[in-house]
């Protein structure tokens, strides 16, 4: 197995963020870059990556700002907010397409990178090789206001940079009611125990984010709805992966949602795969194997 090349990355806010490359013996096929996800680290991918790696992908991330061993504080963005986690994806784009001209490039982003990269698609889209959504979800308006309008006042009344209990519980309320007894409060991410085990024993995963965190999030979720997806390039492929019992996906039924509302955009290539029994993280779950030989096999064939 290749070990990540970790060099530090300047965000477009300002903060040094910590960048992993996993590089391919041999000629690289394609550039992988994967946005993580919530209250987790870019190590949580070294499996993955490595996986791709045998196919000949490069694959390259990096901590979101409040993530990650150097962050400066756990589950709070910082000045640039929602927005320069967007900025950050076509930063470091930028500078892989000139180290790598001509070579394709992926998208893939997994639950909260699944909305980076989609925030990031309304502008900056063109000429990606493809799109990738894992654990993706849709959510109603009316929520994610009444969401910000609470992380509002919470950050007004002095708790932009203390963590939110209050908006945690709110978030996930009932994500772990479709197993009942629980063995942990984090039994939803994945059927594998012992991945379960590993993230909650992580003190860079799992923490609760800032009130100013929540606020930054939700308003990214806002600029996503109503539907302004009709901006994107209708012509760069898009493949949305989820566990079928994936809360975040609404068991199934927001990740259909989220493709249904690409295809009515006029996006040309739309592919949904809904693995069954599934759960939130399906690079940690049992089948892996087969979920990541799916994924080499789609993005190979969009080369």
């Amino acid at each position: 197995m290749s070990r990540a090349a970790i060099t530090a990355f300047r965000s477009t806010a300002g903060q040094e963020l910590l960048k992993s490359v996993w590089r391919p013996e041999g000629e690289v096929r394609a550039i992988v870059h994967i946005l993580h996800g919530m209250a987790e680290h870019l190590a949580c991918y070294d499996e993955m990556a490595n996986r791709l790696n045998q196919a000949g992908f490069l694959v390259v991330g990096y901590n979101y700002p409040g993530h990650g061993e150097n962050a400066e504080l756990l589950g709070y963005f910082g000045r640039g907010g929602f927005d320069s986690l967007v900025r950050d994806v076509h930063k470091l784009r930028l500078e892989l397409q000139k180290e790598y001209t001509g070579v394709p490039y992926f998208l893939l982003g997994h639950s909260m990178g699944s909305f980076v990269v989609q925030n990031y698609c309304l502008v900056n889209e063109k000429g990606l090789s493809g799109v990738i959504l894992s654990g993706t979800g849709h959510y109603s308006p009316m929520l994610i206001t009444a969401g910000l309008i609470l992380a509002n006042l919470l950050c007004a009344f002095g708790g932009e940079k203390k963590p939110s209990k209050l908006l945690e519980n709110m978030s996930f309320a009932g994500y772990n009611k479709a197993w009942s007894p629980p063995r942990t409060e984090k039994d939803w991410i994945s059927r594998n125990e012992e991945k379960v085990n590993s993230y909650i024993a992580d003190p860079l995963c799992g923490f609760t984010f800032t009130a100013g965190a929540y606020r930054d999030m939700f308003r990214g979720l806002k600029n996503l709805y109503p539907n302004k997806i009709v901006t994107m390039d209708q012509d760069v492929p898009v493949l949305l992966y989820s566990g079928a019992c994936d809360p975040v996906g609404g068991r199934g039924a927001g990740v259909l949602k989220v493709a249904d509302e690409l295809k009515a955009a006029g996006m040309k290539d739309v592919t949904v795969k809904l693995y069954e029994n599934g759960r939130h993280e399906m690079h940690n779950e049992p089948n892996r194997e087969e979920v990541f030989k799916y994924l080499i096999d789609w993005i190979l064939s969009r080369l």
